[in-house]
């Protein structure tokens, strides 16, 4: 009984504040709840089969697809990069992996106003940069259109995302024994040789933690979204996330808005398994 001791506090945390919220979400998913009266007509699995034929839903859904490939590949590599040229003992060096991780501390919402500026198309720096070097005819509404949206939110999200993943491979980097990189050496090995044969086989581990963590991270996109462009124009930058809020707190159907969001959840569980569970076993 000792050890039930222990547990049981966190466990009734667990299930209080985990276990029936979640159950909540899930009752409220099968019905045709509005969010602020007092009905709930139980209306079975028809939200989860709306979510089917809803076409918002699809373009969500692929603009979610789109943004988890972008915002994992490109932080990824150039996380990488910055972490072998950074990986050194100097003033500079510790200067600049300051600076290059300080978007990641940032507030979401201010990055999104500060980026929102940069794209403002009259008087926005990009805009205004492209006019001083002569390439005035680029210079369009970037969050206006439906080609450019979507892609114009993702490149402040690869900006926020790179310091981490180049904070964890400066620490594996770190772990690296020298002797490695002076057999490859005294082999012949070249830099890039010594790069791929000695450094990136050493990172394996460091890889999938990065995978898995930028892979959950993706799927709750949600706020910068919402700050830059409200899911428009039209529901050219609509994710799940976004759709999910606009149902719940704009258009009043919360039963369906709670489907999307058990999806978003069943997806999120499903890809951060394997990680929890390498972690189990690591420790």
């Amino acid at each position: 009984m000792v050890p039930w001791g222990f547990v049981l506090p966190g466990l009734a945390f667990y299930v209080l504040f985990l276990v029936w919220p979640a159950l909540q979400a899930f009752w409220i998913s099968l019905t045709n709840w509005d969010g602020l009266s007092n009905e709930q007509s139980f209306i079975g699995l028809a939200n989860y089969r709306r979510m089917m034929d809803d076409p918002v839903v699809a373009t969500a859904a692929s603009n979610n697809l789109l943004w988890t490939v972008v915002t994992i590949a490109f932080p990824m590599i150039l996380g990488l990069t910055l972490a072998v040229v950074l990986n050194r003992k100097s003033r500079s060096s510790a200067f600049f992996r300051t600076i290059f991780y300080a978007p990641a501390v940032l507030p979401l919402v201010s990055i999104a106003s500060i980026w929102a500026w940069l794209y403002e198309p009259t008087d926005g720096a990009i805009n205004e940069a492209l006019d001083l070097v002569g390439l005035g005819g680029l210079a369009q509404s970037w969050l206006g259109q439906d080609s450019t949206a979507i892609w114009a939110v993702m490149v402040p999200a690869v900006w926020v995302r790179t310091g981490f993943p180049m904070l964890l491979y400066l620490a594996a980097l770190q772990s690296i024994p020298e002797e490695l990189y002076e057999a490859a050496a005294l082999d012949g090995a070249s830099r890039w040789q010594r790069f791929t044969q000695v450094t990136f086989p050493s990172l394996k581990d460091t890889h999938f933690v990065v995978l898995a963590l930028s892979l959950i991270e993706s799927l709750k996109v949600f706020d910068l979204v919402y700050a830059m462009t409200y899911g428009g124009p039209g529901y050219a930058t609509q994710v799940m996330g976004t759709w999910m809020y606009a149902n719940v707190f704009q258009y009043f159907e919360a039963g369906y808005g709670t489907a999307i969001a058990v999806v978003i959840t069943v997806v999120a569980v499903a890809v951060g398994t394997p990680y929890v569970r390498s972690q189990v076993r690591n420790s």
